[in-house]
C-alpha cells in the first residue's frame, strides 16, 4: 500500500488524575527521524516510544509532542528532600568554587526538576494510558499517510497513462516521420541537381532510419511504466524504489530527445520529461 510521508494525529485522553494530550505530525525525509518532546517527569518513555515508532514507520521527520495536565484538585505535592539537599550541597560548592555568595532562591529551587513530587499519582498507570494514547495517535497517523498515499498513488497512475499514450502516437508516428524525411531527403539531392546514385541515396534514408529508430526506448519506456505499476500495488515502503524507476524513465527520454529528427518527436519527449517530473515530485512525499 502506498504511504505518503506527511500527515498529522492528535489523540486526548481525560483521567480522574488529568489530561493527557499527543500530537504528531510527520514530514518527508530520506530516513526515520523522530524527534520527541516530554515533560520531564515522561523522560524514562523515550527509548520505548521510540521503538514504537520504529515498528510503524519507516520514514519520514516524525515530530511527536506530549503533554500532561495534572487534575489540581487530585494533586497532593511532596518535596524530595534527599534530591534538594543534593541540590543545595552542589550548589554550595559551585559557589566555593567560582569564589562567590549566591544563596539560590526557593523558588528556584522548586523549578527545578525532580524537586517536587506528585504524591497523589500513580506514576505507572498514567504512564501505561500515556503509551496507550500513543499508540492510537500513531494508528491515526498511519491511517492518514495511507489515505494521502493513496491520492499520491491516483496521480502517479494518471501520468503513466500519459507516458503511454505519449509512446503509443510516437510509434504510430515514426513511419510517417521516415517516408516523409526520405522524400525530403530525394527533393534537396533534386534540387542541387546532382546526379546521386539511387544505391547511394537509399544508403542515406537507412542511415537516417537507424538514427531514429526509437523503437528500444518505447519498450523500454513501456517496460519501466508496468514496474512501477506493480510498485505500487507493494505493501512495503516503495519511496525509494519509485525513486529509481523515475531515474530510469528520464533516461529513456533524453535518449529520445537526443534521436529526434523532427519536432514532433522532440515534443513527445519534453511531454515526457514534464509527465515523469510531475511524478518524480510526488514520489519525494511516498514513504
Amino acid at each position: 500500500m502506498t504511504r505518503s510521508m506527511t500527515a498529522f494525529a492528535r489523540q486526548d485522553s481525560q483521567h480522574s488524575w488529568g489530561t493527557v494530550i499527543w500530537e504528531v505530525r510527520s514530514v518527508n525525509h530520506r530516513f526515520l527521524e523522530p524527534h520527541l518532546r516530554l515533560p520531564e517527569q515522561f523522560r524514562e518513555l523515550e527509548g520505548t516510544l521510540r521503538e514504537r515508532l520504529r515498528k510503524r514507520l519507516n520514514r519520514g521527520k516524525v515530530e511527536c509532542t506530549l503533554r500532561f495536565i495534572p487534575d489540581a484538585q487530585a494533586q497532593s505535592l511532596n518535596i524530595n528532600e534527599g534530591y534538594a539537599r543534593q541540590l543545595i550541597e552542589a550548589t554550595q560548592k559551585m559557589e566555593e568554587l567560582m569564589v562567590v555568595s549566591q544563596t539560590m532562591n526557593p523558588l528556584d529551587m522548586l523549578r527545578w526538576p525532580g524537586v517536587l513530587q506528585d504524591a497523589s499519582l500513580d506514576m505507572d498507570a498514567v504512564k501505561k494510558a500515556t503509551l496507550d494514547l500513543f499508540d492510537q495517535a500513531i494508528n491515526d497517523l498511519v491511517k492518514g499517510r495511507e489515505r494521502e498515499g493513496a491520492e499520491l498513488a491516483t496521480l502517479i497512475s494518471q501520468r503513466l497513462d500519459g507516458i503511454t499514450e505519449v509512446v503509443k502516437e510516437v510509434r504510430a508516428k515514426l513511419p510517417k516521420i521516415l517516408s516523409n524525411q526520405r522524400n525530403i531527403l530525394r527533393a534537396r539531392v533534386a534540387d542541387c541537381g546532382v546526379d546521386l546514385d539511387p544505391q547511394r541515396l537509399e544508403q542515406e534514408v537507412v542511415l537516417l532510419a537507424q538514427k531514429a529508430d526509437v523503437d528500444e526506448e518505447m519498450d523500454r519506456l513501456n517496460t519501466h511504466v508496468q514496474e512501477v505499476r506493480r510498485v505500487l500495488k507493494q505493501k512495503e515502503p516503495i519511496g525509494r524504489r519509485l525513486d529509481f524507476l523515475m531515474q530510469e524513465l528520464n533516461r529513456e527520454a533524453n535518449t529520445l530527445s537526443s534521436k529526434s529528427i523532427v519536432t514532433d518527436t522532440t515534443q513527445s519527449a519534453v511531454e515526457l520529461k514534464v509527465l515523469i517530473e510531475q511524478m518524480r515530485e510526488q514520489i519525494q512525499n511516498i514513504e
